[in-house]
């Protein structure tokens, strides 16, 4: 009876083990910062780029901190919709973009010759670069149809993009984003 009672406490605490392991493995194996160390590698380039130090963190998390300011761009672009980092897209993607702000998804979006050339400068010092985010030749004008995002959401279930209406509403999920923060471990999906 006593070797009965050793042998099922040994299994319980062996399949416990084995339960605890596997739980870390997916934790580590859910990580989508996919080797990025440093803003580097995440396309910066370019002044008006700030980065935030705030103690330790998991390996990549800085390289989720999109936090290149300019108070024309911040105005100006958040006054419909998140100012949306440079860094989510190829300096040929802004360009493009701001070349047609009279047809701006639909919605004219007009700003004098000055607010534009600084905005566009601003985005395209501070822009990806063209082989980190995108594959294409021509100009993805959706940060949402790039291959980096569609990578970077392949595990959002399609019911929670249902209840977010657009994968462009970032704050959605990402509660920081108006800051420039997309750190994954910060994302709060919608019940």
């Amino acid at each position: 009876m006593h070797n009965k009672r050793n042998l099922i406490a040994q299994a319980v605490l062996t399949l416990g083990l084995i339960i605890g392991l596997g739980a870390v493995y997916q934790a580590m194996a859910d990580d989508d910062d996919h080797g990025y160390k440093s803003s580097e590698n995440r396309g910066y380039k370019g002044e008006g780029r700030e980065r935030e130090e705030e103690g330790e963190e998991h390996e990549g998390a800085e390289g989720m901190r999109l936090t290149a300011t300019n108070a024309t761009w911040k105005a100006e672009c958040s006054a419909c919709h998140i100012a949306y980092p440079p860094g989510l897209l190829p300096a040929s993607s802004w360009k493009s973009l701001m070349g047609s702000l009279d047809k701006h998804f639909d919605t004219d979006a007009s700003l004098d010759a000055k607010q534009t050339a600084e905005i566009l400068d601003f985005l395209e010092k501070n822009a990806a670069s063209e082989s980190s985010k995108t594959a294409s030749t021509t100009p993805n004008l959706r940060i949402t149809e790039t291959a980096w995002f569609k990578h970077e959401h392949d595990e959002v279930p399609a019911i929670t993009w249902k209840k977010l209406k657009s994968p462009s509403n970032c704050l959605a999920c990402h509660t920081k984003a108006d800051q420039g923060n997309f750190d994954e471990h910060a994302v709060q999906l919608p019940k």
